[in-house]
């Protein structure tokens, strides 16, 4: 397998019989129409309607590729963000589709839409979307079970019941597998302190082949890296990426 960064939480994993396109948003790099253009079965993945996971450009793809299958979160129909003829499969939590060449699973989501868990050549790949502990700063041994105003988010939130959430949606995917061998999760250094924490707490509940941080493009390649001592602690592979368009070659054994 290969995987490539492209930006964000956009990456392209592919293997010897399909290519799979995680959560597309802009290509700095212009590594995707190298990867349309192939014999091989394109997959196309958006876990929710946010403009930082889904855009409609890659319905322009199809003039690249008309065999591409796109695998939609029912939140984007919902939101008309798209219609229902332009994807092949609309999914929200629970929901499996398959083919020859991957099983998909709809996962949970504690912000909007679902995560992705695709098995593939007998291997999980597991992509976040937006799943994450995103009020880790909020949280301390002595926080109150309470909501609070969050001027930087705007809004009032219930930090405790928001980690309850997110761990009930890990808890959900535990049911299904606990070994994940690419496991794709937001490290995002905008959430403040404790940022790392949504990914330590998916270490410690998962056998995980090769972490891959995402969603920090606002804070910088290097942020990400705070989260490579913690897999280090627990013998897993961390992918430092440096730059949009870095590709890693991956040969993943069972863990």
């Amino acid at each position: 397998m290969t995987l490539t960064y492209i930006f964000h939480s956009g990456f392209i994993l592919e293997t010897e019989r399909c290519v799979l396109i995680f959560d597309y948003w802009m290509d700095p790099a212009k590594v995707v129409p190298r990867h349309l253009n192939t014999h091989k079965q394109v997959y196309v993945f958006a876990s929710h309607f946010h403009e930082d996971h889904f855009t409609r450009e890659i319905f322009e793809w199809r003039k690249i590729n008309p065999n591409i299958i796109y695998i939609l979160s029912k939140d984007i129909l919902r939101r008309r963000r798209a219609k229902r003829e332009e994807a092949d499969v609309w999914m929200a939590k629970g929901g499996v589709w398959e083919d020859t060449n991957i099983l998909v699973i709809a996962t949970g989501s504690n912000d909007s839409g679902v995560s992705w868990l695709v098995k593939t050549d007998g291997k999980y790949i597991f992509h976040a979307g937006d799943l994450c502990n995103w009020y880790a700063r909020f949280l301390t041994d002595d926080t109150p079970d309470e909501t609070i105003y969050s001027e930087e988010f705007g809004e009032y939130i219930n930090p405790v019941a928001e980690e309850k959430r997110f761990l009930g949606e890990l808890k959900d995917i535990r049911k299904i597998t606990d070994t994940l061998d690419i496991a794709m999760f937001p490290v995002d250094g905008r959430i403040g302190n404790g940022y790392t924490l949504g990914g330590r707490q998916l270490i410690d509940r998962f056998n995980i082949g090769l972490f891959v941080p995402m969603h920090f493009v606002a804070s910088g390649f290097e942020s990400a890296w705070r989260m490579e001592p913690f897999c280090q602690e627990k013998d897993i592979p961390f992918w430092r990426i440096k730059e949009e368009g870095e590709q890693l070659s991956i040969n993943i054994h069972s863990v």
